[in-house]
C-alpha cells in the first residue's frame, strides 16, 4: 500500500469519521448528550448499521477507483492524474463525501449521539461550501473541458438514475 494512501486515510477520513467524533463523544461523557449504544430492538440500531455498511462500501469502492483508474488519491498531495467517471462517479460527482456522510449518520444513530449528529451537520455544510468554491475549480483547471462536460451531466449530490457515459 502506498504511503500517500495510508497518509490520506489517516488524515482525511480518519480525522472526520473517527478522531473528531471520538473526541466529541469523549467530551460529552457525563452530560445529557452522552452517547448510548442503540439496542437491536431500536430502529436506530438497524438504520445505523445499514448506513455504516453502505457508507464504508461506498468509501472503499470510490477509493479503489481513485487509485486504479485515477492513478492517484483524493488528496491534494497526490491528486488523481485521470478523471474518474466510472462506478458511483457515473451517477453522482461526490460519492466519496456521500460515503462519509453515511458513515457519520450511522455513528450518530448507533450511538444515539447528538454531538455526532451536530458534527455531521458541520461536515455537510463545510462540504457544501468547499466543493463548489475550491475542489470543483481545481478539477476544472486540472481536467478542463473533460471535467466541465462531466459536471454538466452528473449532479453534485442527488444521483442520476442511469449512469452517465462519456461520448
Amino acid at each position: 500500500m502506498r504511503l500517500s494512501l495510508i497518509r490520506s486515510i489517516i488524515l482525511l477520513p480518519g480525522m472526520a469519521l473517527v478522531i473528531i467524533p471520538g473526541l466529541l463523544l469523549w467530551l460529552s461523557r457525563g452530560t445529557a448528550s452522552a452517547p448510548r449504544l442503540a439496542h437491536p430492538s431500536e430502529p436506530q440500531f438497524w438504520l445505523g448499521w445499514l448506513s455504516l455498511v453502505l457508507g464504508i462500501t461506498l468509501a472503499v469502492w470510490t477509493s479503489h477507483l481513485q487509485l486504479s483508474m485515477g492513478q492517484g488519491t483524493p488528496t491534494p498531495w497526490d491528486p488523481t492524474k485521470k478523471l474518474v467517471v466510472a462506478g458511483p462517479y457515473s451517477h453522482v460527482r461526490n460519492p466519496m463525501i456521500t460515503g462519509a456522510f453515511l458513515i457519520l449518520l450511522g455513528e450518530a444513530n448507533l450511538l444515539h449521539s447528538w454531538t455526532t449528529a451536530a458534527w455531521l451537520g458541520v461536515f455537510l455544510v463545510s462540504n457544501l461550501i468547499y466543493l463548489p468554491l475550491v475542489e470543483e475549480k481545481e478539477l476544472e483547471e486540472r481536467f478542463g473541458g473533460e471535467y466541465r462536460d462531466y459536471k454538466e451531466h452528473v449532479p453534485r449530490w442527488i444521483p442520476r438514475l442511469r449512469p452517465w457515459q462519456k461520448h
